[in-house]
C-alpha cells in the first residue's frame, strides 16, 4: 500500500449513466470526501460530475472493453480495483499494469456472472482474481455465485417529508421500458384503481423497447388521456418531490435506487413483493406490497392512497425514517472502506 492516503480507481465499462453509474459516481464521491484518492473510469461524463459535485475525482470515459484497459493502463500506484459488472472485472483481469492489485467487485444484478458467451467464458477466471465481492442486497446476495458481502447502496437524505398540500395528483412511475421492469403492470394497475375517473394522471419517466406497446395498451385500456410518457429525464427527483405515489413494478430488481430516491423524499411507494423491495419497502409498517402480477391488487393500493391523505403522509414518514437509518450514502461508505481495509 502506498504511503500516501490509499487510492482506488472504480470500474464501469459504459458510457451511459443509469442506476449503476449513479452508484458508482456517489461512493466514489463519498469515498473521496473521507480522504480516499478515487478515479473513476466509465459511465457518462457530465451526469457523473454533477453526481459528485465539489468533490474532485478524476474520471476517464470508456466505451468498450479495450477503452476501459487502456484506461487502466494509464494509473500508478493503484491500491485497488473496485469494479462494478461482468466487463468491468473483464478489464481488471485483462489489464497487465493492474495483475497485482486487489480486486473488489460489486454485483448489482441477481444473475449468474456473464450475461453474454464471453462473460460466461471469463466468468471462473474472474472468480479466482477477486480480493472480496459485495452484493447491494440479500435477494443479490442470494443469486449469484461465491461468497459476498452485503453492503447497502445509499442515497442522499432529503431535510423533511413533503407536504401533502405540495404534491400533485399523480403516480409516478420511474425505470427502464424494458420487459423485466414490467412497466405494463403499472398501466394496468392504474386503471384498475379508477383514479383516471378521478382527475389522476400516471406519469411514466424513462424510454425503452416497450414504450410503444405501453401506448397502445394505455389507449386499450381507457386510460391514454391520463397518461404521460415523459421519456428519458434526468430530473426524477424533482418528479418524486411533486407526485404523491411511486409505482414500483419491477420483480427482480436487485435494490431499486428510485426506489431509495423516493422513500428519501417520503413519498409513499406501492411495490410488487420480490426482489430486494422486501428489504427497502418490506422494512417498514404497512408496507404497500402486492403480489407480483397482480395488478388489481396494486390498483387497490393505489386507490387506498389516493383516497387518505394522511395515510399517504404517515406512510411516507415511515419510509423516510427507513431510508435515512439504513440507506445512506455515509453508512455505504464506511462498510466499503472496512471491506477495502480488510483486503489491504
Amino acid at each position: 500500500m502506498s504511503a500516501q492516503a490509499p487510492s482506488v480507481v472504480h470500474i464501469i465499462r459504459s458510457d451511459g449513466f443509469a442506476g449503476v453509474e449513479k452508484h458508482v459516481a456517489r461512493l466514489a464521491s463519498a469515498q473521496a470526501v473521507d480522504g480516499w484518492r478515487v478515479a473513476v473510469i466509465g459511465g457518462g461524463g457530465v451526469p457523473m460530475h454533477q453526481e459528485w459535485g465539489g468533490s474532485r475525482v478524476p474520471h476517464r470515459e470508456a466505451v468498450t472493453l479495450l477503452d476501459t484497459v487502456r484506461r487502466l493502463d494509464e494509473f500508478r500506484g493503484v491500491d485497488l480495483l473496485h469494479a462494478h459488472m461482468t466487463a468491468a472485472e473483464a478489464a481488471a483481469l485483462l489489464s497487465p499494469r493492474m495483475r497485482h492489485v486487489p480486486l473488489v467487485v460489486t454485483r448489482h444484478f441477481a444473475a449468474p456472472r456473464g450475461g453474454s458467451p464471453l462473460g460466461r467464458l471469463a466468468a471462473p477466471l474472474i472468480r479466482r482474481r477477486l480480493a472480496a465481492q459485495i452484493a447491494i442486497s440479500d435477494y443479490v446476495a442470494r443469486s449469484i455465485d461465491g461468497v459476498s458481502t452485503v453492503i447497502y447502496p445509499g442515497v442522499p437524505s432529503a431535510p423533511d417529508v413533503v407536504p401533502g398540500a405540495l404534491r400533485e395528483p399523480t403516480v409516478l412511475v420511474a425505470q427502464r421500458l424494458e420487459p423485466e421492469k414490467r412497466t405494463e403492470d403499472a398501466v394496468r394497475a392504474f386503471a384498475a384503481s379508477g383514479l383516471a375517473g378521478a382527475g389522476w394522471r400516471l406519469l411514466i419517466a424513462g424510454s425503452g423497447s416497450q414504450a410503444r406497446a405501453l401506448r397502445q395498451l394505455a389507449d386499450a385500456l381507457g386510460v391514454s388521456a391520463a397518461t404521460r410518457f415523459l421519456g428519458y429525464r434526468g430530473d426524477v427527483p424533482d418528479l418524486m418531490a411533486s407526485a404523491s405515489i411511486l409505482l414500483a413494478t419491477c420483480d427482480v430488481e436487485g435494490l431499486g435506487l428510485s426506489v431509495l430516491e423516493a422513500m428519501a423524499l417520503g413519498l409513499p411507494v406501492v411495490a410488487s413483493a420480490a426482489g430486494a423491495h422486501l428489504e427497502t419497502v418490506g422494512g417498514v409498517d404497512g408496507a404497500a406490497l402486492y403480489r407480483p402480477g397482480d395488478a388489481d391488487a396494486a390498483g387497490d393500493m393505489l386507490a387506498a392512497l389516493a383516497a387518505s391523505p394522511d395515510r399517504r403522509r404517515v406512510y411516507g414518514g415511515r419510509l423516510q425514517q427507513a431510508q435515512r437509518a439504513r440507506f445512506s450514502i455515509a453508512a455505504q461508505a464506511e462498510q466499503t472502506e472496512t471491506l477495502y481495509r480488510s483486503v489491504l
